[in-house]
């Protein structure tokens, strides 16, 4: 690896290298260095949350033999959709180092509003679907006028919102209480159709091989042709590799009992096409600078306002999303929709995933793998007869070790001269 540059002289201050800009020493000892001065500079990555993840999933399957049985394994994967879709777009707004408290609301209100409009007032399911989706795009672009224009702070903005689009979504129910969707729908369907071609499962695994083989290929030689360090053929080749073995793996245990469902699949592709959107699109690199610096971004010409805007309302259209697949889980819209946990759960995910309370940091990825540790120690627990309040307090534990990492990762970046 090249040194670090010295500004010259006895005593002289090292001053930090972009480390995108760093050479790799080739070989196991590279690989190694590297991962110490990631380490070292509090670049943890996903690395705690993977860690976190197969400890997990070890002491449950010793502890009960059915936690990871395919069937186990399947629902689990459908479980996370409807809370992982609203953790996704609680990560744009900490990304830019806010926080959004309607969003249990919001999902709820979404969900009512599908409901009565489709079963009592006879509107077209895909209709009253993207009725209840842009009513979340709404929500989230008042909130954001009211924090970016005005001034008001968002966590006050959104305190409001909780309690209001709460009250609005029990006036929209009114004595009706709950509402039963048709089973045969399209909304019931989004969690309860399964793919149980064998081919569906594995075809999805083979093109997500590719596409991250191509990809990966094609932007090391736009890197090398920039004359920036990339990684080395091999080092792509063991990526795609590792991730063929999970890919595969989960393949052939989804059709182990019904195949691949569509509410993965459609998490999946919201997951992947908003990273592309965070880390390939100008919008998306002046969300992350604006969480680095609202001053600097304002300074590079970027529209503050509107970036600000324009990412609550991202929330609040997720939002909605995620209440209608929770909607289909249970067949039903309720005056508990978007009531209980939600609202933490989904902070929780995006938190404990990797991405920063402080802005800046994070990826839609933290909502899959945040998911996955909530709903892998709600379903172990569940397995092994244990009540909900000990579930409770495992979950606020894992989030506050994830906290203390990234406070303690930002901490060691700054001492590095990295933020």
């Amino acid at each position: 690896m090249n040194p670090t540059r010295t500004d010259g002289g006895a005593g002289a201050v090292p001053r930090p290298v972009d480390p995108r800009l760093l050479v790799r020493e080739q070989g196991f000892r590279g690989y190694l260095r590297e991962f110490l001065r990631r380490l070292r500079g509090g670049e943890l990555g996903s690395v705690p949350v993977v860690l976190g993840l197969i400890v997990i999933w070890v002491i449950f399957q010793l502890l009960n033999d059915r936690f990871l049985t395919p069937r186990n394994l399947s629902n689990l994967s459908v479980d996370i959709v409807g809370t992982g879709l609203i953790a996704v777009g609680v990560v744009f707004v900490l990304l830019i180092g806010e926080i959004d408290l309607s969003v249990g609301s919001v999902s709820g209100l979404a969900a009512a509003a599908f409901a009565v409009l489709n079963v009592h007032q006879g509107m077209a399911e895909w209709l009253a679907v993207m009725v209840a989706v842009l009513s979340g795009t709404a929500v989230g672009a008042v909130h954001g006028f009211f924090f970016a224009r005005i001034g008001v702070p968002a966590f006050v903005v959104t305190l409001a919102g909780l309690l209001g689009w709460n009250g609005l979504m029990l006036y929209v129910l009114g004595t009706r209480g709950t509402i039963n969707l048709d089973d045969e729908g399209l909304v019931a369907r989004l969690t309860s159709l399964y793919f149980d071609d064998i081919a569906a499962a594995y075809g999805l695994a083979a093109v997500s091989v590719a596409i991250f083989f191509l990809s990966s290929c094609l932007g090391g030689l736009r890197r090398k042709t920039l004359g920036v360090p990339c990684r080395p053929l091999s080092e792509i080749a063991v990526r795609t590799g590792v991730l063929a073995v999970i890919a595969f793996a989960a393949a052939y245990t989804l059709n182990r009992f019904q195949g691949l469902p569509l509410a993965l699949l459609i998490f999946l592709l919201v997951v992947v096409s908003l990273d592309l959107l965070l880390h390939r699109t100008p919008y998306g690199r002046k969300i992350f600078a604006l969480g680095g610096g609202v001053e600097a971004a304002r300074r590079a010409g970027i529209n503050v306002v509107w970036v600000r805007i324009s990412v609550f309302m991202v929330s609040g259209t997720m939002a909605a999303i995620g209440g209608l697949f929770l909607a289909s889980r249970i067949t039903s819209a309720s005056q508990t929709s978007g009531s209980g946990m939600l609202l933490m759960m989904a902070i929780a995910a995006a938190v404990i995933g990797g991405t920063s309370l402080f802005g800046g940091r994070g990826s839609t990825w933290s909502a899959l793998l945040g998911m996955l540790v909530i709903q892998s120690i709600a379903s172990g627990m569940a397995l092994l007869g244990i009540q909900t309040a000990v579930q409770f307090m495992i979950t606020g534990s894992v989030l506050l070790a994830a906290v203390v990492i990234d406070s303690l990762s930002r901490r060691s970046q700054r001492a590095h001269g990295l933020v």
